[in-house]
C-alpha cells in the first residue's frame, strides 16, 4: 500500500471537510487541514473551466506550500434543462460570494416552469492528489437525479435539498451521512482515489 502518510486536503470548506472526513475514515494517512496549528495555509482561486483543472491547481498550490501530498476535490451540479451550467461555476452560480441559498434560489428560478421529466441532473466530483515531489492521480464520478420544486430535508449543503438521486424518492438532504456517502459523487470519486492510492 503507497499511502502517503500526510495528506493535507485542500479546502476551507467545513461542510466538505466534514463530509470527506467520514467518507475517508478508514484512509491509512496522518490528515492535515486548514484546521491544523502552526500550517501557513495559501488561499487557492479555482480559475478554470473544468473541474480537473480546478482540483489539480488547489492540490498542487497545497502540496508545495506544505511540502506534504495534498488531496483536492472540484464538484457541482450539471442541468440538462440549463446544457449542463452551472458546472464547474455552481459554488458561484448566483455571484462570486453567493451562499448556499442563493445558488439554489437562483437555480429553481432558472428551472421555473420547466417539466419534471426535463429536470434531469448529475452531481459531478473530482478528485485530485498532488505529490510534493511532482506527480498526480485524477479521479472522477457522478450521481444522477432530479431536480425537484421544493426544498426538502436538512441535512447536506449545496443543492442538496432539491436533488433526488437516481432511484429515490427523498432529496439527498433527507439522506443519513451513510446513505448519502453511499451513492453520492463525492463518496465515489474518494473511494476511487483510495483505490489509485493503494494501487501505487
Amino acid at each position: 500500500m503507497s499511502f502517503p502518510a500526510r495528506l493535507a486536503v485542500a479546502s476551507k470548506n467545513a461542510h466538505k471537510l466534514r463530509e470527506i472526513a467520514r467518507i475517508c475514515a478508514d484512509w491509512p494517512v496522518e490528515w492535515v487541514t486548514v484546521e491544523h496549528p502552526g500550517v501557513d495555509w495559501p488561499d487557492v482561486d479555482e480559475p478554470f473551466e473544468t473541474y480537473a483543472e480546478n482540483a489539480l491547481a488547489k492540490a498542487r498550490e497545497v502540496a508545495a506550500a506544505l511540502g506534504m501530498s495534498a488531496i483536492a476535490d472540484d464538484s457541482g451540479i450539471e442541468v440538462d434543462a440549463l446544457g449542463g451550467a452551472p458546472g464547474p461555476r455552481s459554488a458561484r452560480f448566483a455571484g462570486e460570494n453567493a451562499t448556499d441559498a442563493e445558488n439554489l434560489a437562483k437555480l429553481l428560478a432558472d428551472l421555473a416552469g420547466i417539466a419534471p421529466k426535463e429536470r434531469t441532473a448529475r452531481y459531478r466530483c473530482v478528485v485530485a492528489v498532488a505529490f510534493p515531489g511532482g506527480g498526480t492521480l485524477v479521479t472522477d464520478a457522478t450521481c444522477a437525479g432530479t431536480i425537484v420544486d421544493e426544498v426538502r430535508g436538512a441535512g447536506g449543503f449545496g443543492y442538496d435539498p432539491a436533488f433526488v438521486p437516481l432511484g429515490e424518492t427523498r432529496t439527498m438532504a433527507e439522506l443519513t451521512d451513510t446513505e448519502k456517502d453511499a451513492i453520492s459523487h463525492r463518496g465515489r470519486a474518494f473511494r476511487a482515489m483510495r483505490e489509485r492510492l493503494t494501487e501505487r
